[in-house]
């Protein structure tokens, strides 16, 4: 009998469909091999590094990033998803197992005259111990379904903690570049300070040998006090990026390194930043793999809600014994024993099934929806960085150049000035050009290091270790 029931249950798993749709890849748009907006500031050939930030060669930095990935709270809630997401995977899982459970229970009761034995007490304790074994013959593909939409979950959370790793990462770097680029318009500011300090020494000597006039000193204490009270500005900007680092790194602020403050200097790239093509950034970015992991899940979900439709079939076996006492039972009494298929199927609860059906396809409608606007908006801030990042650069070479002549035109008219050439009134216009572009290329070097920041965001740098990770932790 055994041996005709496992042939029946092959001959099952033979027969058995998988019902629902098989899930294929969405196909992505075939314009995206070349960024719209690359620049000879980029290298469309080299692939984006993992470790970007390394590319400013500051171990400072180095150490925080690290720090910042290990003990970021954002990154140890992703990290508790993931093994959520793992944890469920498992569960899924184990419907392919038997369902094995062993059952006792102790009685005392009365049977009626009729059904006693000879012999036998009419009132006595009945003691039953059993083993049940039970194994869904996965017919139709309910279970199959439901673990490959567990394995799409699965990798929707490890795409998530990929992308909370590369914000935290980036959002790290630019807090510390903040910092850096504060400091920097401090010293700048400092410097002009300390300038314009000069000019208004020479100009009160030479209001004290009437060559000028108090308005002029007015003028110049005038222009100096207004940088002067740029600094306290910038130093609460720098204390606020340096209060964020401590945040992300995980720390109070009290207890950030004070190393992370030396740096007074704006972070810089001197050669190309490399970026990759299209194809390659929606391989890379993670919120385009937990897009596509999720209409995989959603799509494997119809295959589940289909599956209730048609009828489960179990194979079931009980093994026991019964006796009025536990010597009896463990001592070789009565023994029992059953073996067959159950068949359980709600045929009357089918609108009910179809209603499930229709929301599974309808979640799956979504998720394709989902995943076209994700590799739209990844395709539109990578380009909109590109541009942002070009624009600052063109900004920056004409700034400079402006900088620089502004530069050369005030150390002309101090000359002239001291020669009485000109009146104070033109040095005081020389020197507020000079340090108006000179405050404005300090700004503009803050603003490029954040464009590069967004743009190593966008192009989702470190996706690649983070792929390899996700290949790892697949059963």
């Amino acid at each position: 009998m055994f041996r005709n029931l496992m042939i029946a249950a092959s001959a099952l798993a033979l027969a058995a469909c998988t019902t629902g749709p098989d899930y294929a890849a969405p196909k992505t748009p075939s314009s995206v091999d070349a960024f719209v907006a690359a620049t000879s500031a980029v290298d469309t050939l080299a692939p984006v590094k993992a470790d970007w930030w390394r590319l400013y060669d500051d171990p400072v930095l180095d150490g925080l990033v690290a720090d910042a990935v290990a003990a970021n709270t954002d990154v140890r809630v992703a990290v508790a998803r993931l093994e959520k997401a793992r944890a469920a995977l498992r569960e899924v899982r184990t419907d392919r197992l038997p369902d094995v459970g062993i059952g006792a229970r102790a009685t005392y009761g009365r049977v009626p005259e009729s059904q006693r034995g000879p012999g036998a007490a009419r009132e006595d304790w009945s003691i039953d111990a059993g083993l049940d074994v039970a194994y869904e013959v996965d017919l139709f593909g309910r279970v199959s379904r439901g673990i490959e939409a567990a394995r799409g979950d699965l990798g929707a959370a490890e795409a998530d903690l990929q992308a909370v790793r590369i914000s935290v990462v980036a959002e790290t770097t630019r807090a510390y570049a903040t910092a850096a680029a504060a400091g920097e318009q401090i010293a700048v500011a400092e410097r002009i300070v300390e300038l314009l300090d000069r000019s208004l020494s020479v100009t009160e000597r030479r209001r004290a040998v009437g060559l000028t006039t108090s308005l002029d000193v007015a003028r110049i204490a005038t222009l100096r006090n207004q940088r002067q009270a740029e600094i306290p500005a910038l130093t609460a900007e720098r204390n606020a990026a340096l209060f964020r680092l401590a945040t992300l790194t995980g720390r109070v602020p009290a207890d950030l390194p004070p190393i992370a403050a030396v740096r007074i200097s704006t972070l810089r790239l001197d050669t190309p930043i490399p970026v990759g093509d299209g194809a390659q950034l929606l391989a890379r970015r993670p919120d385009v793999r937990a897009a596509e992991r999720r209409l995989a899940a959603a799509t494997a979900r119809i295959g589940v809600a289909t599956a209730d439709l048609y009828p489960r079939i179990s194979l079931g076996a009980s093994i026991g014994s019964t006796g009025p006492n536990i010597g009896d039972v463990f001592g070789g009494g009565p023994l029992r024993w059953l073996l067959g298929p159950l068949l359980s199927w709600s045929f009357t609860d089918h609108e009910r099934a179809r209603a499930r059906v229709a929301g599974a396809e309808a979640d799956t409608r979504a998720a394709l929806a989902g995943f076209d606007g994700t590799v739209l908006r990844s395709l539109e801030e990578t380009e909109t960085a590109l541009s942002a990042y070009a624009s600052a650069l063109d900004r920056r070479t004409a700034l400079k150049a402006a900088r620089d002549a502004a530069e050369q035109a005030a150390r002309i008219v101090r000359a002239q000035q001291r020669e009485g050439q000109v009146d104070s009134l033109a040095l005081i216009d020389a020197e507020r050009t000079f340090a108006e572009t000179e405050a404005q290329l300090a700004a503009i070097d803050a603003g490029i290091a954040d464009a590069q920041i967004n743009l190593f965001k966008a192009l989702g740098g470190g996706w690649s270790a983070g792929a390899a990770a996700y290949a790892a932790a697949l059963p």
